[in-house]
């Protein structure tokens, strides 16, 4: 049996905590973008996703995403239920069972990521079926390809950390679900103006602190390659908010605190794939590049006509694209592996090819069965709330909830009264005053 590495383990450890803070950090970023009358139910989206596929990942999913190769399509079912992991040792000096808990947070975030399409108008529980298929029949098999040994893997591209197997994966299924549920009543007419932009950024913040682990931890050892993963992301995130602030600037006449959180967001997925394969000043020219594409591409939507409502196709999907592409531009042979150096370091058209390829696989196949699910739930029991909910409050109509409470009365027919189902007393009666004089006294 391989010996236990205890500086590793410890630091998958941290890893994989961090990026499960993601998924919350990404219910603030989104609920912050949404109208207040639809927060909770946009934040319970990412909550649902950290149970539903918590299991699932236990019960199959680890098992058909990491188990032994079935005609590079998908794994076996040997690990269903992680069985036998509990005495399997270590790979690469951390508990498999580790390995297969850091997983299983990517697998979490990815579902959540789909969510932010939808806002506004998805129910709740619709919207749980469709996590659970999705993830079945999309993301595991995907990650399978990806990263545990199927067809993409052989073919040689390079993802690091998920720009195909999460980005371009989510934001493929996010642009089909945007399709099949159809516009918000009233766009693009109305604005849909963020309702807490501090919440936005708070999101941000927590999503940029939690991407170290999902892109450093990724190097599943504390080593030098872990090290170069950091610095990467650091770099490439920060020059695309400053990307995108620049593009806000000339277009718009002034940059704004949504930019430079969405561009944070957007530097940090395009550098997951290639986060361990460049140089930092590839990593900030990748950056860089990403802020600008990713603030033009939010544009589309309304050139195309397709309602995707926290602009997860333009961050996510376009993003995604970017990172992976770039490598076979920017990548270097110390760092990616012989034979895998970009056209902007010599390397020929290869890399670039491959990568090109894997892109475009992975989003026609979760397009494809994200839009077929999706149909087939809206047309059974139905996804999309009634244009009376959307327009008076989702959150009522799905939670019974509401995220603020307005009421102008200490103790009066909301807050904690009225969860507690305490009638409030009647306000004492009070005799009428003299009226005031209005002389100042001295």
């Amino acid at each position: 049996m391989p010996e236990l590495d205890s500086g590793a383990t410890a630091w998958i450890l941290t890893s994989a905590a961090l990026v499960l803070l993601m998924t919350p950090g990404l219910a603030l970023f989104y609920g912050g973008m949404t109208r207040s009358k639809s927060v909770l139910n946009m934040m319970m989206m990412s909550f649902g996703a950290i149970g539903l596929v918590s299991l699932l990942w236990v019960f199959y999913g680890y098992s058909i995403a990491f188990g032994e190769d079935v005609g590079g399509i998908t794994g076996d079912l040997s690990a269903a239920g992680l069985r036998g992991m509990l005495e399997s040792g270590t790979e690469g000096g951390i508990p498999d069972l580790l390995f297969a808990g850091f997983q299983l947070m990517f697998a979490v975030i990815t579902v959540a990521l789909i969510s932010g399409a939808i806002a506004d108008r998805a129910k709740f529980g619709p919207w749980l079926l469709f996590a659970g298929l999705w993830a079945t029949l999309v993301y595991f098999p995907v990650a399978h390809w990806v990263w545990g040994g199927g067809w993409i893997f052989e073919m040689g591209v390079l993802d690091f950390a998920g720009g195909t197997a999460v980005h371009i994966n989510a934001g493929a299924a996010a642009l089909a679900l945007a399709l099949v549920l159809g516009r918000r009543v009233s766009w693009p007419k109305d604005k849909f103006k963020p309702h807490n932009l501090p919440m936005v950024l708070l999101g941000a913040g927590l999503l940029w602190f939690g991407w170290f682990g999902f892109n450093a931890g990724s190097a599943l050892a504390a080593n030098g390659t872990a090290a170069v993963a950091f610095i990467n992301t650091q770099v490439a995130t920060a020059a695309a908010v400053l990307g995108w602030l620049l593009v806000e600037k000339i277009r718009d006449g002034k940059p704004t605190t949504l930019g430079a959180a969405s561009g944070a967001i957007a530097g940090l997925v395009a550098i997951t794939p290639a986060c361990a394969f460049l140089e930092p000043l590839g990593a900030i020219a990748l950056g860089v590049i990403a802020g600008v594409v990713c603030a033009l591409a939010v544009g589309l939507k309304y050139r195309l006509k397709y309602d995707d409502s926290l602009d997860v196709v333009a961050v996510h999907m376009v993003g995604g694209i970017i990172g992976s592409l770039l490598i076979g531009f920017l990548a270097m042979e110390v760092l990616a592996g012989e034979g895998n150096d970009g056209l902007l370091y010599g390397g020929g058209i290869t890399l670039l090819g491959k990568q090109a390829l894997g892109s475009v696989a992975v989003l026609a196949y979760s397009f494809v069965v994200a839009y077929l699910i999706g149909f087939a739930i809206e047309k059974t029991i139905g996804f999309r709330v009634s244009a009376d909910a959307e327009v008076e409050g989702i959150d009522n109509a799905e939670h019974a909830e509401s995220a603020y409470e307005f009421s102008t009365t200490g103790g009066g027919g909301g807050g904690a009264f009225a969860a507690a189902g305490i009638a409030p007393s009647a306000t004492p009666k009070t005799e009428p005053t003299e009226p005031v004089s209005e002389k100042v006294a001295g």
